[in-house]
C-alpha cells in the first residue's frame, strides 16, 4: 500500500539525478508531482515514462519556486514530502514512514525532520559536524512553508515536529566544475543576506541555542557571524576539519571541508567586505 504522501520534486536538467530521485520514491507514496523550470536535456523525455503530475514554473528563487508549488499544484494527500533531483529516499526512511503511518501518526505532529546523507564524488561525508543535519522536509498540508531567504533556506512548520532516523542521500555535484560555479553564486546571496542582516520572525527558522536542530544551526550560524570577519574562517574550518575529525573522511573529504568549509566562507567573507567598502564609499 502507497504512503498518504505528496512527494514534491523540483527540476532543471536533471537528466542524471530524476530516475534515481524518482525510482527511491515512485512506488512508496501516492503521488508525485515535478515541477520542472524549463529543461532543455533529457529530463523531460524521462519523466514520461513515470507516473508523475508534471508542472512548468518559471524559477526566480528556491523559496519562491517551493511555495509557488504548494499553492498551485494538485495536492490531495494530507502530507508533503519535499525533495530535490538529486536527493534519494533511503529504504530506511520509507521503512519508518510505513511504521509511523501504520501506528498513527500523533494529531499534533505537524512535520518530521530527516537527516541528509551527503555523497561528495561517492563518498559519505560522515565527519566534521556534517552529519547528521537535519531539514524539516515533510509536513502536514498547509503546515510548512519555504523560508524567503536567497540561501540556506529551511521549511518552516507550524507546530510540533518530530525527528526520523531515516536518511535522505544528497549528492551534492556532479563536478567540481559545478560545485564551484554554484558555491561562487551562492557565497555573493549570503554575503548580501549577511550585510542586510535578515530579521528572523515567525516566517523563519528562529535561531535558538537550546531548540531544535535546525534551529540550534540558525544559532550557531549567526554564532559564526559574530566573530570578526576572516578570521572565523580559519577558526571555523579548524573546528570542522581538526577538532570534529573531517580529516576521517578521506581525501574525498578533505577537498569537501576544504572547498565548503574554507574556500567558500572564506569567499563569503571577503564578498561581505567588498560589499562593505562599496557601501562606505556611497
Amino acid at each position: 500500500m502507497k504512503l498518504p504522501i505528496t512527494a514534491i520534486v523540483l527540476t532543471f536538467n536533471e537528466e542524471k539525478n530524476i530516475e534515481a530521485c524518482l525510482n527511491s520514491i515512485i512506488n512508496h507514496v501516492e503521488k508525485v508531482v515535478i515541477v520542472d523550470s524549463g529543461s532543455s536535456d533529457a529530463t523531460l523525455q524521462i519523466l514520461a515514462s513515470y507516473k508523475v503530475k508534471l508542472y512548468t514554473h518559471q524559477f526566480e528563487n528556491y523559496a519562491l519556486q517551493r511555495n509557488w508549488a504548494f499553492s498551485n499544484t494538485e495536492i490531495d494527500t494530507e502530507w508533503i514530502l519535499n525533495m530535490d533531483a538529486d536527493h534519494r529516499a533511503t529504504p530506511q526512511l520509507i521503512a519508518e514512514l510505513r511504521e509511523k503511518f501504520d501506528n498513527k501518526i500523533l494529531a499534533e505532529t505537524n512535520g518530521f525532520m530527516v537527516s541528509r546523507k551527503t555523497i561528495f564524488m561517492d563518498k559519505w561525508i560522515k565527519h566534521g559536524g556534517h552529519y547528521p543535519t537535519y531539514h524539516a522536509v515533510m509536513f502536514r498540508k498547509d503546515k510548512g512553508h519555504c523560508e524567503q531567504k536567497n540561501y540556506d533556506q529551511h521549511f518552516v512548520i507550524e507546530g510540533k515536529t518530530e525527528i526520523l532516523k531515516g536518511d535522505i542521500i544528497d549528492i551534492i555535484t556532479d563536478s567540481l566544475l559545478n560545485f564551484t560555479i554554484r558555491h561562487n553564486k551562492w557565497s555573493a546571496l549570503e554575503a548580501e543576506e549577511a550585510v542586510n542582516e535578515t530579521k528572523f520572525d515567525g516566517n523563519f527558522i528562529n535561531p535558538n541555542k537550546n531548540g531544535n536542530p535546525m534551529e540550534r544551526r540558525r544559532y550557531m550560524k549567526l554564532k559564526y557571524y559574530s566573530y570578526p570577519i576572516f578570521l572565523r574562517v580559519f577558526i571555523y574550518f579548524f573546528v570542522r576539519y581538526i577538532l570534529k575529525k573531517g580529516f576521517l573522511d578521506g581525501k574525498e573529504g578533505l577537498i569537501f571541508h576544504f572547498l565548503q568549509g574554507f574556500w567558500f566562507r572564506f569567499l563569503v567573507d571577503a564578498k561581505i567586505y567588498e560589499l562593505q567598502k562599496n557601501n562606505a564609499t556611497k
